[in-house]
């Protein structure tokens, strides 16, 4: 997913230097969208990925 986020960036910067104002803006969005989406899914995956980690054995 960041790769996209930063495929779309690339995007945006290249079309941005030739002038090309509504596919700039376009990708830009796109990228915006994609990096929160990434950086939500990354702390998510970090809180629910601790809770799971730890399997404590109660045989006695």
């Amino acid at each position: 997913m960041l790769r996209w986020t930063l495929i779309f960036l690339v995007v945006a910067i290249i079309a941005a230097i030739f002038g090309f104002g509504g596919i700039a803006a376009g990708a830009a969005g796109i990228a915006k969208f994609l990096f929160f989406v990434f950086v939500i899914l990354f702390i998510l995956s970090l809180i629910f990925g601790r809770r799971g980690g730890s399997v404590v054995n109660y045989d006695i």
